[in-house]
């Protein structure tokens, strides 16, 4: 079971990440948001700012279907994100090695070309996208 706490020490374990100052996570590569706290809004309420779900930028809107068709229990969406390539993550339901994945391919998409051939260069074969 993964928590903010990993979110946040994977993160900032890649190159050039910096987190954003918020209520909850937030984290950018290139000043490209790729990992952060879910923003719930329910009308008439407050935002409320979920630490117990990520927001994860995912590659395109098939990659997007897929997560949600094939683990509807880990990952879900809402309205406001239609037409965006980013999912919500129940961090309950992965475990770290999982989530671990997860925040390294959305980094990998976000990161400037040049970061990302130098960091495919010198990561462990097991850890490249």
């Amino acid at each position: 079971m993964a928590d903010a706490d990993d979110v946040r020490r994977l993160a900032l374990a890649l190159p050039d990440v910096v987190e954003v100052d918020s209520a909850g996570f937030d984290f950018r590569v290139g000043g490209k948001g790729f990992v952060w706290s879910y923003p719930e809004r329910t009308p008439g309420t407050p935002r409320r700012i979920r630490t117990d779900i990520a927001v994860l930028y995912v590659g395109d809107e098939a990659e997007k279907q897929a997560l949600l068709l094939g683990e509807p229990e880990v990952f879900f969406t809402t309205s406001a994100y239609d037409g965006l390539p980013l999912v919500m993550l129940r961090l309950a339901q992965v475990d770290v090695d999982r989530l671990e994945e997860l925040v390294t391919d959305a980094w990998h998409m976000r990161a400037p070309g040049p970061l990302v051939g130098e960091r495919d260069t010198t990561a462990p074969a097991s850890h490249q996208s």
